[in-house]
């Protein structure tokens, strides 16, 4: 096997046990946003129980763009052909 050329790809070389790059970390990404999701949501609930409706608008905000990202993702993980598990 001939060295590559490009930078990017000489990282991987040396680095990495197969001399390739890594394939896209969709299921770390779609677990990282469901994660977002859950906790941002709960502490708004949380704020708005406390009487912190400013701070509970914004968690809820940020859940609202964990469920885009998590579209996305979704999307994204159709389109390359991967099947519907998570870990599979």
């Amino acid at each position: 096997m001939s060295r590559p050329h490009r930078i990017r790809d000489r990282f991987w070389w040396e680095v990495s046990p197969t001399m390739e790059r890594p394939d896209t970390p969709l299921n770390l990404r779609i677990a990282l946003a469901v994660f977002g999701l859950v906790v941002s949501a709960a502490l708004g609930v949380l704020s708005w129980l406390a009487g912190w409706f400013v701070a509970a608008v914004a968690l809820w905000a940020i859940a609202v763009i964990a469920v885009v990202n998590l579209i996305v993702l979704t999307q994204k993980r159709i389109k390359r052909g991967d099947g519907n598990s998570l870990f599979g």
